[in-house]
């Protein structure tokens, strides 16, 4: 038996969505179904928050998704900037509006490279092999990388 989970991961103002069959036996491999980034739409912020929100929820209702997982924010290297503000209020609306319908789970990118394997997140991230392996179903693009890997290490972690 398998199930679906979605995975997000928000940069600016754009969001990376990843929606995968997720099959119990861990060394299966996630079939990739859908692989899409969805921007918010220009104009004032905040009525394009809410469009955003209301086509996430509507989005996992459709698609019949009781499990998400997103990618968490970091620390910053350095003092915030007005677009790194931007970016956690889009996470903040897609984990809002996720968990209006399904579980969610948070998963930074520090803990999977810690936790799952022996290498860190950007070397899984570039391994041809890995994906070649781990994935299957539709074509997976390469900037979506990191959503999936959000899927394949939440069943492990």
């Amino acid at each position: 038996m398998s199930k679906r989970l979605a995975s997000f991961v928000v940069s600016g103002d754009a969001v990376k969505v990843v929606v995968a069959e997720v099959p119990t036996d861990k060394n299966d491999p996630i079939s990739v179904d859908y692989d899409q980034t969805w921007s918010l739409q220009s104009g004032p912020r905040e009525p394009a928050l809410h469009v955003l929100h209301q086509r996430c929820a509507s989005f996992l209702k459709e698609q019949q998704i009781k499990s998400v997982v997103v990618k968490a924010s970091a620390a910053p290297q350095s003092k915030a900037t007005l677009s790194l503000l931007h970016s956690a209020e889009v996470r903040g609306v897609v984990i809002a509006a996720a968990a209006s319908v399904a579980s969610v789970q948070s998963l930074a990118k520090g803990v999977i490279s810690r936790k799952y394997g022996d290498r860190n997140v950007d070397e899984y991230l570039e391994d041809e092999g890995f994906w070649t392996s781990k994935t299957t179903g539709a074509a997976l693009r390469k900037g979506s990388r990191e959503a999936a890997m959000l899927i394949i290490a939440a069943r492990e972690l």
